[in-house]
């Protein structure tokens, strides 16, 4: 899909932003009206400074942290000024698209304005999905066996049926992702030409035919994208994995410093609030909303309310200002920056994709395509 100047600031417009913030606030506000009591914001003031500290000075380091792994994986093609604008567009889109399609879509065309080549660009935003998911998929067997049957949830008005619709839910989504990370990881290094005939008969059958031109553009990526990876050394994945591990243990443990906060947890629950997390953010995959709006807000007292009982509102709100409302604050402020520098006086500017029908295998695509 080519995207335009103009089809850009479509996506991220004003409308598109306001909706969100207010469905997600709208939801806070409600539980705050219906669960208030008289004092309950003076929990505020009681919070551990030291653990609100430690809580702000993760979220910073999470974010070094993307900034440092997005510049090495282009091989410091990026200064850090860039890193910065991109990985704050990067969440940006996260928080204003649906999290079914999450930011990863416009990243590759992010890089590709900050003048990287369109096939590393496609190549690089690869190795981060792949990264991510890899990470996931590793992660929760050892949480699953260090927590036991108190990785999911339960409370008193809590069927047994719910509880079993939650762990089978949880359990598919699991698979789909392994899947998908095994795939990919199949298709960049080992036989990428097999998954690429793979989808194209997954899009010849009648009923997914519409989606055949999409899977055919993944395809030729998965293609452009294999050629450059690899080649890469021994140290390239080291850095890249170290720093994946280190991002998103700090995203994973931002919940658990926050809620120490406002009641004492020990090393265990702590643990556990960390396990639960990776369990939130796969319901909040199936959210329909742009960063999950609403939906994240009316599950997060379902994991993690046991901790914190009549503060659970208060730590809702917190939460989702410091990860969610705080980067559509900054997005705002640097998107508008960024289109006006990448794209200067021109009226519009589209991404170019590599023709369907082109031989990819013997394509160079680092020549900087012509505009």
């Amino acid at each position: 899909m080519a995207l335009t100047k103009e089809e850009l600031q479509k996506k991220f417009s004003t409308r598109r932003l306001i909706l969100p913030m207010l469905l997600g606030l709208g939801v806070v506000g409600y539980m705050l009206h219906k669960n208030y009591e008289p004092g309950q914001l003076q929990t505020l003031l009681q919070a551990s400074p030291l653990w609100l500290g430690i809580t702000l000075l993760v979220l910073l380091v999470r974010d070094l942290g993307y900034m440092y792994r997005i510049r090495y994986i282009t091989y410091k093609a990026l200064s850090w000024r860039q890193s910065f604008r991109v990985i704050m567009l990067w969440e940006f889109a996260s928080c204003a698209l649906p999290s079914v399609v999450g930011g990863s879509t416009i990243a590759a065309y992010i890089l590709f304005k900050e003048k990287i080549p369109l096939g590393k660009s496609i190549a690089q935003v690869m190795v981060t999905a792949m990264l991510d998911n890899l990470y996931f998929v590793l992660a929760v067997p050892l949480v699953v066996l260090f927590t036991g049957g108190q990785l999911i949830p339960t409370f008193d008005t809590m069927s047994e049926t719910f509880r079993l619709s939650l762990v089978i839910t949880f359990g598919i989504s699991y698979l789909l992702i392994a899947l998908y990370a095994f795939t990919m990881f199949y298709a960049l290094f080992m036989n990428p030409k097999a998954v690429k005939r793979l989808l194209l008969r997954i899009g010849s059958f009648r009923l997914l035919r519409k989606w055949r031109p999409a899977l055919l553009r993944h395809a030729n990526e998965l293609l452009i994208a294999s050629r450059h990876l690899r080649t890469k050394d021994y140290a390239y994945w080291l850095h890249g994995s170290i720093s994946t591990i280190f991002v998103w243990t700090a995203r994973y443990a931002i919940i658990g410093c926050l809620i120490a906060a406002f009641t004492h947890l020990e090393a265990a629950d702590h643990f556990l609030v960390f396990a639960r997390n990776l369990i939130y953010k796969v319901v909040l995959l199936l959210s329909v909303t742009p960063g999950g709006a609403g939906f994240a807000e009316i599950a997060f007292p379902a994991f993690f309310g046991a901790f914190l009982g009549g503060f659970t509102t208060i730590i809702v709100l917190l939460y989702r200002l410091l990860t969610y409302y705080l980067y559509l604050v900054i997005g705002v402020i640097v998107f508008p920056r960024w289109v006006t520098q990448v794209f200067g006086k021109e009226e519009s500017s589209a991404i170019p994709v590599p023709a369907q029908n082109k031989n990819l295998t013997t394509s160079t695509t680092d020549t900087q395509p012509v505009k």
